[in-house]
């Protein structure tokens, strides 16, 4: 009986380690009920950067006051209460060409602040009961996922804000052979400068990284594990020890043929 119940005994142990394993290798923020994220507190807040799409709309009471200031308004004598969108193309040096007042400096601004700077420049272009609404937005925030989930793809963030795990789930997650404790963030900076990141999953303080809000045109490529690559070796391998028995097969079969003759 107890030699029965030895092989039960270590294929369950055996079950156990493997199951655990498998569970640290999965799961995602495992350590966060021993975290204290009370410094993680604040808003995101992207800052515009070179080569980015601003769509700047100026609204004043009077229709023909913010005219001036709004491209692609058509004939001017058509007064409309909403002007329409107008888009501008950040350059290499983070200004914007805006109608009137020139040259602006944006990037590293937030929209915010963007919006502060063109009021005050054109205010004094106004009535002074005028009190223009500048809004403004991007409509270049982009990230890319690639690499071992299961819907890879370039993303558009309407809402300007997106965590790593937020656009990791647009991409339909990591698939099982995904690395999660080594996925990679390479990010270019408003000089142009790339830098790389790795980042672990399984590590709730990534919550307080600052990488854990993507900016616009960062990469997200996640690597694929062990049991991915060895399998990708694996079947290659097979592949063309199967077509050399194959065609070893073959002659042999010719040889004996000839043989028998």
């Amino acid at each position: 009986m107890k030699k029965l119940l030895m092989p039960i005994v270590l294929l369950v142990a055996v079950f156990t380690l493997f199951s655990c394993g498998g569970i640290k290798q999965f799961a995602y923020y495992q350590n966060i009920d021993t975290l204290d994220l009370s410094s993680s507190k604040g808003l995101f807040d992207a800052k515009i950067m070179p080569k980015d799409g601003l769509v700047i709309t100026v609204n004043t009471t009077d229709p023909r006051a913010a005219v001036p200031f709004n491209l692609n308004t058509g004939n001017n004598n058509n007064y409309s209460a909403n002007a329409k969108e107008s888009t501008y193309l950040v350059d290499n040096n983070g200004y914007i060409n805006f109608p009137i007042i020139g040259l602006v400096k944006v990037s590293g601004l937030t929209k915010r602040e963007c919006e502060a700077v063109i009021h005050d420049r054109i205010k004094p272009y106004m009535a002074e009961k005028e009190n223009p609404i500048i809004t403004v937005r991007m409509s270049s925030f982009r990230v890319c996922v690639y690499g071992e989930v299961n819907k890879p793809g370039e993303f558009v963030v309407e809402t300007e804000k997106i965590s790593l795990p937020e656009a990791l789930a647009q991409a339909g997650d990591l698939t099982i052979y995904g690395k999660r404790q080594n996925v990679l963030l390479i990010r270019e900076d408003g000089e142009g400068r790339k830098s790389a990141h790795r980042l672990d999953l399984t590590d709730a303080n990534i919550i307080k990284s600052p990488y854990y809000y993507l900016q616009q045109n960062d990469q997200i490529y996640v690597e694929p594990n062990k049991t991915k690559k060895r399998n990708s070796v694996i079947g290659s391998s097979t592949s063309i020890w199967i077509a050399c028995i194959s065609s070893l097969t073959s002659i042999t079969s010719l040889i004996v043929t000839l043989v028998r003759l």
